[in-house]
């Protein structure tokens, strides 16, 4: 089997990662796409993120729909901060045959380099990475280029999860931009609502 990783803090989920997802799908050849929400993302320690309760359920929702997007508790049930290559590692083992491609945005491939343990990190996976025009791969060290391979004519969103919430805040609305269920949910539970005030971003 061909299995797509896709990690993140998905705070909240939205149509931007179901896009890359499912392009990425199509590139690689792939069997599954297993998203799976950081527990305590290392590079947003000194940020408040949602609760995972509410991420993970509101990730769930999103895949309900999409019988080859699958959801994993892995790095929710590991004790500490979730560092891409123990979850390949820990995959790896866990499934022996399986062959699994990583999936990133294309603004994360130019910080493949600085990523922890990213040499062993690749002993266990290749990348699938949204591509913009221009960008030039010959900027990664070797050993990275190998294993990259970018999506051409890759359609990409320019939405992110920090400009949703930050959108909600401000009581502007943002539905169509995440899957209708999980937008549902995050209304019904107040997430990413001025903290002092419960009103609703669509009337």
């Amino acid at each position: 089997m061909r299995i797509g990783i896709f990690g993140g803090t998905f705070d909240p989920i939205h149509i931007g990662h179901l896009l890359l997802a499912e392009q990425a799908m199509t590139y690689g050849q792939l069997d599954e796409v297993w998203f799976i929400p950081a527990g305590e993302p290392p590079h947003k320690r000194d940020k408040q993120i949602t609760n995972a309760h509410h991420r993970f359920n509101m990730l769930e929702l999103a895949l309900a729909d999409h019988p080859r997007f699958k959801c994993l508790r892995i790095e929710l049930e590991r004790i500490g901060p979730s560092y891409t290559v123990d979850t390949v590692v820990q995959l790896g083992v866990q499934h022996p045959n399986v062959q699994f491609f990583l999936l990133i945005g294309a603004d994360m491939v130019k910080d493949l380099p600085n990523w922890y343990k990213i040499k062993k990190t690749l002993q266990f996976v290749q990348v699938i990475a949204l591509g913009r025009p221009g960008y030039a791969i010959e900027a990664l060290p070797s050993f990275i280029q190998d294993k990259v391979h970018f999506i051409p004519d890759a359609i990409e969103m320019n939405v992110s999860s920090s400009w949703i919430r930050k959108k909600i805040n401000q009581h502007q609305t943002t539905r169509y931009l995440i899957p209708e269920r999980s937008y549902q949910y995050l209304k019904e539970n107040h997430l990413y609502e001025p903290r002092h005030t419960q009103a609703s971003d669509e009337k």
